[in-house]
């Protein structure tokens, strides 16, 4: 592999099926080399499962990854970063739930969020540089309790505003991947350049809405 090789971008979705017009879907066919985890037909709401389907899509993979996981593809990435070594370039982390609380009804219970191996959430710092990007009004997480996570896993908070519950590229068409010299990798929270996790995506100018799942 060159010195100027750009890593392979793994997403990973949260809980949902797969939605052709979500902005993880959409991400994945405007960047090329990347990789997305397909929705589980079996044991979707199991945790070993959903972390195994990770560890699948990495093992095939010999360069450089950067982690863009959304919703419960957080919790997967920090269950499946406790569990095995791999090198991971940076991880995006965008919108955690926070399975530690009650969620809003439709949603998956505290028990059977805990029969399945999602908690306790993970709160050990990541072996790897991270970002979380998240808003004000998450219906699935508390805005101060996605700040303790953020800091529990040593990454970046990016709060911005009363966006919804997707935190994301407000225009997913302009998406593009960085030349290999304009990734720079975030050393501290106090640093405002892009890192190499979220410098494949652009955040939105202004609020609008998103399909969450």
């Amino acid at each position: 592999m060159s010195l100027t090789a750009l890593p392979t971008v793994v997403i990973v979705p949260g809980l949902r099926d797969h939605v052709p017009d979500h902005w993880q879907t959409i991400l994945g066919a405007k960047i090329e080399n990347a990789r997305s985890i397909p929705p589980l037909e079996t044991g979707r709401l199991s945790c070993d499962a959903q972390v195994a389907a990770l560890g699948e899509v990495l093992l095939d993979i010999s360069d450089p990854v950067v982690l863009v996981a959304h919703s419960a593809g957080v919790m997967t990435t920090v269950h499946w970063a406790q569990r095995h070594q791999r090198s991971v370039k940076g991880a995006l982390l965008a919108a955690p739930p926070d399975f530690d609380t009650p969620l809003p009804e439709g949603y998956p219970a505290l028990e059977s969020l805990r029969e399945n191996g999602w908690t306790p959430t993970p709160r050990t710092p990541l072996p790897f540089p991270s970002i979380v990007a998240a808003s004000t009004n998450d219906p699935l997480a508390d805005a101060d309790r996605v700040a303790g996570l953020a800091r529990a896993w040593g990454s970046p908070l990016v709060v911005l505003g009363p966006v919804g519950p997707q935190p994301v590229p407000g225009q997913v068409g302009a998406v593009r991947r960085p030349s290999a010299h304009r990734q720079t990798r975030m050393s501290g929270p106090s640093r405002r350049h892009f890192h190499p996790a979220a410098s494949a995506l652009v955040l939105p100018a202004r609020p609008r809405s998103w399909r969450r799942s």
